[in-house]
């Protein structure tokens, strides 16, 4: 079933153009990540796919969009500030409601942040920032998760750990990261952006790291992956790290 498609598009900011005459669909249940250098496109492409999907899809920002003084607990309820009046979101500021404490309660939990609920995210480490984002993302609990390189904070495994949750709650998901590894072994697809372009687009059994490499010309590999190794090769990998 097709989620969503770009048709000879022109996709960019104001008058400048990052992505000319792009044509690249999306269908539903895909797990696609978006590869390719600072500057790529990527953030471009996710602000249109948020755009045109609206409130069906779960947003987790590049930089995490949080607001340091707030507590651990208001910046995930800011995920359906929509939803309530502004009256509501402002006594919630003052009195927190207690069905929303339970359910931020029960996913802090899940996300290693126990006990945090009423600390500024300002005395956070940069992980636990992620998690508080991603955390918002779950409480927004729509059908598609987009991230614009949610797992930039973290270490390799907690990484795999974040991904294996956001991939248990939502079917479909495009997400933008670096983690060749991940993107190789937890993913059906990879659209690797060059320059504006796309220059990769193919199921994730059909690459190999040294493909992705190629993507970031540049700079050496992200990962510091040189060895040309199969899909199944990286996925055992990351099973064996995630056991650890």
């Amino acid at each position: 079933m097709s989620l969503l498609r770009f048709e000879d598009v022109d996709l960019g900011h104001g008058t400048h153009v990052v992505l000319p005459a792009l044509t690249l669909s999306f269908q539903v249940g895909e797990r696609v990540a978006l590869l390719g250098q600072s500057g790529a496109g990527k953030s471009t492409l996710l602000a249109e796919i948020r755009r045109r999907l609206g409130n069906t899809a779960a947003w987790c920002p590049q930089g995490h969009g949080l607001v340091p003084l707030l507590s651990v607990y208001h910046n995930v309820y800011m995920g359906r500030l929509e939803r309530h009046s502004a009256l509501a979101n402002l006594f919630n500021l003052v009195k927190p409601r207690r069905e929303a404490w339970q359910t931020v309660e029960t996913l802090t939990h899940e996300l290693g942040l126990e006990g945090l609920l009423r600390r500024p995210v300002e005395q956070l480490s940069g992980g636990q920032r992620q998690r508080v984002a991603i955390a918002r993302a779950f409480y927004q609990q729509r059908e598609i998760f987009l991230g614009d390189e949610p797992l930039a904070s973290v270490d390799p495994h907690q990484a795999l750990r974040l991904l294996e949750r956001i991939q248990a709650r939502h079917a479909t998901s495009i997400i933008a990261l670096h983690q060749h590894r991940l993107a190789l072994g937890h993913f059906d697809r990879i659209i690797g952006l060059r320059d504006g372009r796309v220059v990769l687009d193919a199921p994730t059994r059909e690459l190999t790291l040294a493909r992705l490499d190629a993507l970031y010309p540049d700079s050496a590999a992200t990962q510091g992956d040189t060895k040309d190794e199969t899909p199944g090769e990286a996925k055992g990998e990351d099973r064996a790290a995630s056991s650890t």
